[in-house]
């Protein structure tokens, strides 16, 4: 006998989602998913963030990781609240997780709640969590086929990071081409070049955070 399943695998995280929007919503809490690969530079590039911000914005992150607090104590030290989610083995973060650590909030105290993904271009496209905006973030080192190669990250983001250009020098990589092949796959985002180490480029990312915000208290 031939079973036919059609349950809706993501609908649990897309009710937890709706929670979670629902409360960013009623506390006019900015929430960005920062998604990357491994070592794209994701929690310097957060740590640059909060240093910058943190003078005029509450802000606090949850670190998402297969094992460690090592991203959430370097978040901590920046002196920002931090929680860890360690999945122990998931290869992405859902919405429940993030219910689950939204408990050690106070989110009437949180202007801007950053998610750090799992690194992996495949699957924390996939899963709503309730965010306002998704943003990934590429790195000059990992090469020009990346756009390409992970279509889906890139088609569900507005925004791509393109950090670590204090190495283009030295690396094969065409700043143009990616801008191309991202206007392709999604001509409704953006490409962001900056460098979290020489802070080349931040000032324009900061300033888009504060766009972000001021359009979710104000929309």
């Amino acid at each position: 006998m031939k079973v036919a399943l059609r349950t809706d695998v993501l609908t649990n995280n897309n009710k937890a989602a709706e929670f979670n929007r629902e409360l960013f919503t009623n506390t006019k809490t900015l929430v960005i998913n920062l998604m990357s690969s491994p070592g794209a530079g994701k929690t310097t590039l957060l740590e640059e963030t909060v240093r910058e911000l943190s003078g005029k914005y509450k802000i606090a992150v949850i670190e998402g990781d297969l094992a460690t607090e090592r991203d959430a104590d370097r978040i901590r030290a920046m002196g920002a609240k931090a929680v860890q989610i360690n999945t122990h083995g998931g290869c992405h973060l859902d919405a429940r997780m993030v219910a689950a650590a939204l408990s050690e909030f106070d989110l009437d105290e949180v202007d801007i709640l950053f998610i750090e993904n799992v690194g992996n271009l495949v699957c924390p496209s996939g899963y709503d969590l309730g965010q306002q905006h998704k943003v990934a973030v590429l790195s000059v080192p990992e090469g020009n086929d990346k756009i390409p190669k992970y279509p889906q990250m890139f088609m569900r983001t507005e925004l791509v990071l393109l950090n670590k250009i204090d190495l283009l020098p030295y690396l094969d990589f065409s700043v143009e081409e990616a801008r191309r092949d991202l206007s392709e796959i999604n001509p409704n985002s953006s490409l962001l070049p900056l460098s979290a180490r020489t802070k080349e480029g931040l000032h324009e990312w900061f300033s888009w955070i504060e766009g972000a915000y001021e359009r979710c208290v104000r929309p």
